[in-house]
């Protein structure tokens, strides 16, 4: 698929007003990605577990109007929400030649979390997600076309699923990774035929039953926002000293993934993970003006996972966005045992004791009225 086959060449203006709802997930990239290029493309390849239970509601209530331009109100957490309007603007813009219906309508999105907003759980990719599918169903009425019945080769449900994510990536980039799961890879690599750097793919491979269910219990370290959006992070790897060799890292670290998720080496696993959560926070730390977004008590966290592991053999680990926040992973037959070292050991390094038990998911799902 190129960008070209996701314009929408017609649809009907007698559609007055309706109204649609989708909720999607956050996802939590086992392989990062950290660079992007022009319309959103990726440095570099990435893979991620969806998550289950941290999800972004949206409904979008669309009304026909004879104003121009874009016209639309932002609700969040049912309070209109005026700082979310430049980003949907910015999105607009960017989506416009593929939506084109755009600027006949007035929209009303409403939209909350299961989860705090912009704390490092990927508020961004669940919301641009959800958004991105609720304009997909807004253009499924338009088209009069449903993914059952639509003609061969225009409105199935893969074509679907592949123009929300190549809509929601020119929102955020790693919204892409959130419209399908469990796991999903975003990014052109030799790795997975089939791979593209314009939307995310369903991650097919033989995977072993040491990954079902896997579970990602998030410390909320800090729920505030983040000190450096992840937008400005990104551009900080243009003319980074070691951008060239992350890029080839990555690839690496993906061929080596697919082979650890078809053995179910819970070991070679954690070394990849944790490796890969490492060298995001050290792209940050090395770039110019450098920050770091972890905390004293992320730290803190690490450490007690890596002492934890040692006594026990253990197989958890630990993951890191662009945050101070941990994502606690590991297999289902340790759930007991690890919540209960959580519980004793972990909880007092989390802002007000806060965490969120969550696991892989499936994707997003619309909401029927």
């Amino acid at each position: 698929m190129t960008a070209q086959d996701f314009i929408l060449k017609s649809y009907q203006t007698t559609v007055e007003n309706g109204s649609v709802k989708w909720e999607s997930p956050s996802n939590i990239a086992l392989v990062k990605y950290w660079g992007k290029k022009e319309h959103q493309i990726p440095e570099n390849p990435s893979i991620s577990f969806t998550l289950s239970n941290c999800k972004t509601i949206t409904e979008v209530t669309f009304t026909k109007k004879e104003s121009e331009g874009f016209s639309f109100d932002v609700f969040f957490e049912g309070i209109k929400n005026e700082a979310f309007k430049p980003k949907i603007q910015t999105f607009f813009k960017r989506i416009e030649n593929y939506v084109p219906f755009l600027k006949e309508y007035h929209f009303k999105i409403e939209t909350s979390n299961t989860f705090p907003h912009s704390s490092g759980i990927a508020s961004s990719a669940s919301g641009m997600s959800a958004i991105a599918l609720c304009l997909m169903s807004i253009e499924q009425i338009l088209t009069n076309y449903s993914t059952l019945d639509a003609p061969d080769g225009f409105y199935n449900s893969t074509y679907f699923k592949q123009k929300a994510s190549f809509l929601a990536r020119l929102g955020s980039g790693s919204a892409c990774r959130s419209v399908e799961g469990t796991l999903v890879v975003w990014g052109n690599n030799n790795t997975f035929e089939g791979s593209s750097d314009l939307y995310g793919v369903k991650y097919e491979e033989e995977v072993h039953s040491n990954f079902q269910n896997y579970q990602d219990t998030i410390l909320l370290v800090d729920k505030g926002e983040k000190q450096v959006s992840s937008t400005v992070g990104h551009q900080l790897m243009y003319g980074h000293p070691f951008a060239k060799e992350r890029f080839a890292q990555a690839h690496d670290n993906l061929a080596k993934l697919k082979t650890i998720l078809a053995s179910g080496d819970l070991e070679a696993f954690v070394k990849i993970v944790e490796s890969e959560a490492l060298t995001l926070h050290a792209m940050m730390m090395t770039s110019m003006p450098y920050f770091i977004l972890m905390k004293p008590n992320t730290l803190e966290i690490i450490n007690k996972i890596w002492a934890y592991r040692l006594k026990t053999d253990s197989k958890v680990c630990f993951t890191l966005d662009a945050g101070a926040n941990v994502h606690v992973l590991y297999p289902e037959n340790e759930k007991a045992s690890i919540l209960e070292f959580i519980k004793t050991e972990l909880v007092s390094y989390c802002q007000n004791g806060h965490y969120i038990c969550d696991q892989i998911g499936l994707g997003a799902n619309q909401i029927e009225f």
